[in-house]
């Protein structure tokens, strides 16, 4: 079967990306890649962003860890920390986030190697509590963690959590010390400490207004249009017929739809490019497919490829679904590659 669904990514903007933000937190910059790279493909990620120089990467679970053995030693970091039924990789560090967790490493074979440590500072998920401080006493702590819970907006919390870490930083001796985020990045250089820790900037997500026109776009859908056909005016189109054509259309239905990540909310709101024309979603997007006004595209036809419109800030607003979500939900039909 001919290939007809694929992910667009680019290395060129993805490296930008990186350089960029290196460049605005001027410190050591690392590279949130769990969940597969926010679904880019975590293998080709960490081989583009170790050439382009990080050398601290963050994934969430030790089975996504194993994945990445060609990483140098000391380079990644599992964020979920060392649980009962944990294999510690060599080379690998937790992120110990309870004092069970801190307790279980001290017993364990890896006591005398550094580890990181996760100290919740007002965000009440992940992390010791600032009076369980004293169960750290004769770790090796290669850097400690918190992470911020409002970054993406000016709320008093920020600056309530990079005080609350500041005092953290005076009592737990570690090697480095990290608090931003992709957004806590644009919040300025006293939140950048010794390492920032981006995820959503570094594949073309906004995480703050101060990014746009510096962030570029990583990633694009495309699909192969596998029919042409003619609808009437009155005629309607799709699922639950909540489209009706107002006049006589050339509709180009394509191969792809929500099980891929293409959201019903694009459900008459998305759209698509083809030759710098723009082709409107028109009805329902279903599970496979999406169909697209190509009426004023006479050109297109079967087996032509269309680009759909990914934005990251524009869809999120048109949808209400998160960059986050509408980046990691991108399904495993797509062929990725990078250009």
């Amino acid at each position: 079967m001919r290939l007809s669904l694929a992910l667009q990514h680019r290395s060129s903007a993805l490296v930008a990306n990186y350089r960029h933000l290196q460049l605005r937190a001027a410190t050591a910059t690392g590279a949130a890649i769990k969940a597969d790279a926010y679904g880019l493909g975590v293998k080709d990620v960490a081989k583009l962003l170790l050439d382009a120089g990080c050398r601290d990467f963050f994934v969430s679970t030790w089975w996504e860890a194993a994945e990445l053995d060609f990483l140098p030693p000391g380079t990644l970091v599992v964020l979920h920390g060392f649980g009962s039924e944990d294999e510690v990789q060599p080379g690998v560090r937790p992120v110990l986030v309870t004092p069970q967790q801190v307790a279980r490493w001290k017993a364990s074979t890896f006591a005398d190697e550094p580890c990181d440590v996760m100290v919740d500072t007002g965000m009440n998920r992940l992390g010791l509590g600032t009076k369980e401080l004293g169960c750290l006493e004769g770790l090796s702590i290669h850097t400690l963690h918190s992470h911020l819970a409002c970054a993406d907006d000016d709320d008093a919390l920020n600056r309530m959590q990079l005080e609350r870490f500041l005092a953290v930083q005076q009592v737990v001796r570690a090697g480095r010390y990290s608090l931003a985020n992709s957004a806590g990045i644009y919040l300025g250089s006293e939140f950048a400490f010794d390492l920032v820790r981006p995820g959503l900037a570094l594949y073309g997500g906004i995480p703050r207004a101060e990014a746009r026109g510096e962030i570029r776009q990583v990633t694009t859908p495309t699909a192969r249009i596998l029919q042409m056909r003619s609808v009437p005016a009155g005629e309607s189109v799709g699922y639950n017929a909540t489209f009706v054509a107002p006049r006589d259309m050339r509709v180009a239905v394509i191969n792809i739809g929500y099980a891929d990540g293409y959201r019903r909310a694009f459900s008459s709101i998305g759209s698509a490019r083809a030759d710098d024309q723009t082709l409107p979603v028109i009805g329902r997007v279903s599970m496979d497919l999406v169909t697209l006004d190509a009426t004023d595209a006479p050109q297109l036809a079967e087996g032509d490829w269309v680009e759909l419109s990914f934005d990251l800030e524009e869809a999120a607003a048109q949808t209400g679904i998160s960059q986050y979500e509408l980046l990691t939900g991108l399904g495993r039909r797509f062929q990725r590659s990078w250009i």
